[in-house]
């Protein structure tokens, strides 16, 4: 075997760079420094790395870096910390040397564990939103509304026993002391729901984006079967120009929740075709025309499908769900901004 030459990382390291190394972008572009007060107060209540005797714990940053690297890449726990140490763009993307320590992956699912139960993602979230908006990445001349589904790994349960889940209820036999460890594998938020002749199980994801920069403004998740339109009204805000949705938010009601709420944003809703009242060819131009503007947000459910892995969920409980979720909006607007920022160039339509 070779001998290694002390400089045979950094000779690696180089060539990994002039090859154009993802991971290097995305860790020079974003400053990630300004999540480390959000970070320190999610953790300052907890047990995670508290105590003055032994090892030190891990900086909160690193470890926020790490949920990053898992949800652009679509990793679990275990396949990170495998990754983590075998692969040199990974240690440099998290400030690591060869030969320093790596966390596990218990060390991993505790501190998401632990971020979850703080309630600080959203709040993460919306700290990098004003970042982008202060340096004017974020045009907010108008938004984009729609919604994605979250799969969830499929429940075969009886149908008496969704009718239950569907009211609001646990079915009695999974209360009993027996059946403990059966109820903690049941996900009794995650809903059935069709569209367009196919079957969804589990959550939505709704959102509203930056027309211009297709940056996620914010984000709402409810269960699959929650109509789209039951969101509208708390994502729409006076920060708003116009919003641009589909047909599945027309409809008088929906426009006056959202009117009661803000009257400042213009709604621009795709028309809807009713059984023997098809669109007139003045209305169908009107879709054609706003579906250009309107479509801009499926790219973003596109690259989070495709780029990403895609949003499912392999947890229980919409906290969870919402937590993966919040982190996965999160880790894309990251892309998107190393992106637009990548040669300072104009943002591409």
């Amino acid at each position: 075997m070779k001998q290694i030459n002390i400089f045979d990382e950094d000779n690696r390291l180089k060539r990994l760079s002039e090859m154009g190394d993802p991971l290097e972008k995305a860790a020079s572009a974003i400053d990630w420094e300004i999540f480390r007060p959000t970070l320190k107060e999610a953790f300052s209540h907890q047990t995670y790395g508290e105590g003055h005797g032994g090892r030190k714990p891990w900086d909160t940053v690193l470890m926020f870096k790490i949920l990053m690297l898992q949800k652009w890449n679509n990793i679990a726990d275990d396949k990170t910390e495998y990754l983590i140490n075998d692969r040199l763009s990974y240690q440099r993307f998290l400030g690591l040397a060869l030969g320093d320590k790596v966390p596990d992956a218990k060390t991993i699912w505790l501190y998401r564990e632990t971020l979850r139960k703080s309630g600080r993602i959203k709040e993460l979230f919306e700290l990098f939103g004003k970042t982008m908006e202060q340096q004017g990445i974020v045009t907010r001349k108008g938004s984009i509304a729609d919604a994605t589904f979250a799969e969830a790994p499929r429940q075969r349960n009886k149908r008496d026993e969704n009718e239950g889940i569907r009211n609001g209820k646990i079915p009695e036999e999974w209360t009993k002391p027996e059946n403990k460890a059966k109820l903690s594998q049941k996900d009794t938020d995650a809903m059935w729901t069709s569209k367009s002749g196919n079957r969804h199980y589990g959550y939505k994801n709704h959102v509203k984006c930056d027309s211009e920069s297709k940056i996620i403004l914010g984000y709402a998740v409810t269960g699959a079967s929650v109509h789209d339109s039951q969101a509208a009204s708390e994502l729409i805000d006076d920060k708003d120009r116009y919003v641009c949705m589909d047909s599945a938010y027309s409809g008088k009601a929906i426009a006056e929740e959202i009117k009661r709420k803000t009257k400042k944003p213009r709604l621009i809703v795709q028309e809807k075709a009713y059984r023997n009242r098809p669109l007139a060819q003045r209305q169908e131009a009107n879709n054609r025309r706003r579906s250009k503007k309107r479509c801009r947000i499926e790219h973003i459910f596109c690259h989070i499908k495709t780029s990403m892995g895609g949003l499912f969920i392999r947890s229980i409980g919409i906290d969870r769900a919402a937590a993966s979720i919040g982190l996965t909006n999160l880790a894309y607007n990251m892309k998107r901004y190393e992106f637009l920022t990548r040669e300072a160039k104009p943002i591409p339509t």
